[in-house]
C-alpha cells in the first residue's frame, strides 16, 4: 500500500507594505507579496504621514486582502507631522489622537489587534520634562478608551538611541499590558547597542516585531543576515518571549542593492522561513 507522506504546511510569513514606498496606490505591492507565498502584510502605508483613512479606502484595502488571501499581522500608526499625539500644542496633541484613533479603528476593521506607535524622546531640559509627561499621559489615557473599545492594543517601538528605552520603560510602569505592549525593532535595537539587553528584560511586553538588518551605522531595513544583527541571541529570545504570531519583515528594496522586485521578495521570503526555523528549534530547546 503506498502511503500518502503528509508535507509541513508552509509557515505563516509577513512583510510590510512599504518596501517600495509607502504613499499611492497599495494594490500592485500587496498582489505582488502574495504572489511569492508570504500569508500577511504589516500595514505601513503613511505611517509617518497625516493622512487620515475613510471607510471607502479601508474597505477597499480589506477587499484587496481578502482576494489575495491576506492577513493583516499588525498595522503601524502614524507617527503624524502636524497631527502629532505627544505635541505640547494642544490642538496638534488632539489632531494627533484622532489620527492614532483612525489607526485603530482601521486595524479592527481590517482584523489585526495591534497597532504600533512611536513615542518621542523625553526632553534633556529639565524644565520640559513634566510638559512632556502631562501630553504624553493626557494623550494615551484617551487612546486607551479607543483601544479598549475596538480590541487594538498599542505598541510602542523602541528608537535607535539608548535614550528611546527610558519613556518606553515609563509608559510600561504606568499602563498595562492589556493596552500596551513593545514593538521591537532590532534594525533601531542594533543602532543603539544595547536593543537586545533591552529586549531580554521586557519579553512579557513583546507583541510585535519588525526584523531587518544594518550595521550599526544607519537605519537601512536591509535584508536578514546581511548586517551585524545577532540573529542567534535574537530569535533565541523571541521564541522566549510572550510574542506569539509569526516572523514580520520591515524590509526596504531601494537600499538593499536589489534592482529586481520579484527576485527581492523570493529572497525576503525565503529568509522570513529561515528566521521562522530558528525560533522554533529555540522553542523546542
Amino acid at each position: 500500500m503506498v502511503r500518502a507522506i503528509l508535507s509541513k504546511p508552509a509557515p505563516m510569513t509577513s512583510i510590510a507594505t512599504d518596501y517600495r514606498q509607502d504613499t499611492g496606490y497599495p494594490q500592485p505591492f500587496l498582489q505582488a507579496i502574495a504572489e511569492v507565498g508570504f500569508t500577511h502584510v504589516h500595514w505601513c502605508h503613511h505611517w509617518c504621514t497625516d493622512f487620515l483613512y475613510s471607510a471607502p479606502e479601508i474597505d477597499q484595502i480589506h477587499s484587496w486582502l481578502s482576494e489575495l488571501g491576506l492577513g493583516v499581522t499588525d498595522l503601524h500608526a502614524s507617527a503624524g507631522k502636524e497631527k502629532a499625539w505627544a505635541s505640547p500644542l494642544e490642538y496638534e496633541r488632539l489632531a494627533g489622537v484622532e489620527l492614532v484613533a483612525n489607526r485603530l479603528e482601521m486595524s479592527a476593521r481590517l482584523g489585526c489587534d495591534v497597532a504600533v506607535l512611536h513615542i518621542p524622546l523625553q526632553p534633556e531640559e529639565e524644565v520640559a520634562v513634566g510638559p512632556y509627561w502631562d501630553c504624553v499621559r493626557r494623550s494615551l489615557d484617551a487612546l486607551q478608551t479607543h483601544s479598549a473599545r475596538t480590541g487594538v492594543r498599542i505598541a510602542l517601538e523602541n528608537g535607535g538611541k539608548p535614550a528611546s528605552w527610558l519613556p518606553v520603560q515609563q509608559v510600561f510602569a504606568e499602563y498595562p499590558p492589556e493596552f500596551i505592549g513593545l514593538c521591537y525593532d532590532c534594525g533601531h535595537g542594533n543602532m543603539s547597542g544595547d536593543g537586545l539587553d533591552r529586549l531580554a528584560e521586557q519579553l512579557d511586553r513583546l507583541i510585535c516585531i519588525h526584523l531587518h538588518d544594518n550595521d550599526g551605522s544607519g537605519d537601512l531595513h536591509g535584508m536578514p543576515f546581511s548586517g551585524t544583527v545577532d540573529w542567534e541571541r535574537l530569535t533565541r529570545l523571541i521564541a522566549q518571549s510572550d510574542y506569539r504570531k509569526w516572523v514580520n519583515l520591515e524590509l526596504s528594496q531601494a537600499r538593499s542593492g536589489y534592482e529586481d522586485e520579484r527576485q527581492f521578495l523570493l529572497d525576503a521570503h525565503a529568509v522570513a522561513e529561515r528566521l521562522t526555523a530558528m525560533i522554533e528549534a529555540h522553542s523546542a530547546q
